[in-house]
């Protein structure tokens, strides 16, 4: 393998990364850190027309949310700037001129009514219209017309376009880094549109003229972009380049049903199709970004090397770091990858539970201060508690209000199932029992009302639940006597009696 591996990202800032895209930047991360390579970011922005504002620095501030920031790119000159097409424009017609020259491509002048014309006439036919070998010598262009013409019509500013001469009766051999070996019969290629009167190159010819001055050495993409494998190929032996090393991804699929997984989908089941949220500035219309849900960015990471990747070891879980040390191509399926919304929340959940108490802690004190809650009780004990039933820290509140607040009502069910004609003076006892006790720690209360209970010869569960819903509201939570011992005496005695009074 060369020494200094190059990969790009190379999306239109056309509107918000999906995360599709997001997968192909983090596997062309993920093999350039392996390989002590450079991660480039180049914005294709040549189609003014579909330009929209913010895009470029949402795709910016995505990459970086999700811990994969570039190497190079805008704002960080690597020596192969400008990283944006458009303030490349005039690198381009260089090469079209020099394929032009080298016979390798023409000018056509052909109308935009003529092409419909040839196109309408093969369709009543059942034939597709192909502009290629078989008939370029018919239409207009500088294959069928003298020199003269040629430039005369140049002259004149007659719109043309430059297409690529696709090679007639040759077997292309490709090789695939992931699909290993593509043949392809060239006869069956159109002459692509190189160059536009305009000035402006095609995705084409600007995507292997960017690839080969930047020194990009693997092309690492979309399935989508297979079926242009052979045209670039042939760009680069007609310029005289050294042909980069593809890699076309599989395709990240719907949950349910065919077809590529899309914005809908993510509308339709209730989940994010983008890493982070994106306001329309057009519409205002906003979409739900998988940041503003309440998800790590370790998570989504983990979720999407998963889609079309796997270590071939029964490992699920994995930081960035060992990602990157793990990955290799050869490891990438060719078929398509199913997305799923709720493994998503599993990479997530599993994540959580892996994060640090301390950092969970700090977190959770945001959600408490924006709360207007003010405590004194130990927050990192209680995230501990509750965490491992946690899937986002947005839970976390779910899981613990009652160490802060004493329940207001109480859960239906649970009462029903729990609160019997005898609870009542049984939990009016438990009080006289615990008044006395001066050591309340958590071990020291579950003996000695354990104890109690057992001399009383009853069932543990017709003290423990409804103490547990007086403590809590429901019958769910963490260690009872954790809670008792961390809300205190006094107020495990006042809830308890509430409890008595409202059941």
């Amino acid at each position: 393998m060369a020494k200094n591996i190059r990969v790009r990202f190379a999306p239109s800032p056309t509107g918000p990364l999906h995360i599709g895209g997001v997968r192909t930047a983090l596997f062309n991360y993920l093999f350039a850190k392996k390989n002590n390579g450079t991660f480039v970011l180049r914005i294709e922005d040549t189609d003014q027309n579909r330009y929209v504002e913010g895009a470029e620095d949402y795709i910016k501030n995505a990459l970086d949310w999700c811990n994969i920031p570039y190497d190079e790119g805008p704002g960080k000159d690597g020596g192969f700037g400008p990283y944006r097409q458009s303030e490349r424009k005039h690198l381009y017609k260089e090469y079209a001129d020099q394929l032009i020259k080298t016979g390798f491509a023409y000018y056509a002048f052909d109308t935009p009514e003529n092409l419909d014309f040839h196109r309408k006439d093969h369709e009543a036919k059942g034939k597709t219209f192909i502009y290629n070998w078989h008939n370029r010598e018919k239409l207009t262009n500088s294959l069928s017309l003298t020199p003269k013409e040629v430039d005369d019509k140049l002259s004149s500013g007659d719109p043309f376009v430059i297409r690529f001469k696709s090679p007639k009766d040759e077997t292309l051999n490709l090789v695939d880094e992931i699909r290993g070996e593509v043949k392809i019969d060239t006869n069956v290629l159109d002459d692509k549109i190189l160059f536009k009167s305009d000035g402006m190159p095609t995705y084409h010819l600007a995507n292997i003229v960017d690839d080969h001055l930047m020194e990009i050495t693997h092309v690492i993409r979309g399935e989508e972009w297979l079926p242009s494998l052979a045209l670039h190929v042939l760009l680069y032996r007609a310029l005289g380049w050294d042909s980069p090393s593809f890699a076309h991804l599989p395709l990240i699929l719907k949950p349910v049903g065919k077809g590529k997984l899309s914005k809908r989908d993510g509308d339709k089941m209730g989940f994010p199709v983008f890493p982070l949220q994106w306001v329309d500035p057009k519409t205002s219309d906003i979409s739900s970004g998988y940041k503003e849900d309440g998800y790590m960015p370790e998570a989504v990471i983990n979720m999407l090397a998963f889609l079309g990747w796997n270590p071939g070891t029964e490992q699920e879980l994995f930081s960035l770091e060992e990602l990157i040390n793990e990955f290799d191509l050869k490891r990438v399926n060719k078929a398509g990858a199913k997305f799923d919304p709720e493994k998503t929340k599993w990479f997530q959940q599993q994540h959580l539970q892996k994060t640090d108490t301390e950092l969970l802690s700090k977190q959770f004190e945001i959600i408490l201060s924006e709360k207007k809650i003010s405590t004194t009780l130990p927050i990192k004990t209680i995230v501990d508690s509750v965490k491992e039933r946690a899937t986002f820290v947005h839970d976390l509140w779910n899981l613990s209000h009652f160490y802060f607040m004493s329940p207001s009502e109480y859960d239906e069910k649970s009462v029903k199932k729990a609160w019997k004609a005898d609870t009542s003076n049984l939990m009016y006892e438990l009080t006289r029992i615990l008044l006395d006790i001066t050591d309340f720690s958590a071990d020291n209360v579950s003996n000695i009302v354990k104890g109690w209970i057992t001399g009383k010869e009853i069932g543990f569960g017709k003290i423990m639940m409804p103490l547990r819903i007086a403590l809590v509201g429901s019958l769910q939570g963490p260690d009872l006597f954790e809670i008792a011992s961390l809300v205190g005496k006094e107020e495990t005695i006042r809830r308890i009696e509430n409890a008595i009074e409202k059941n």
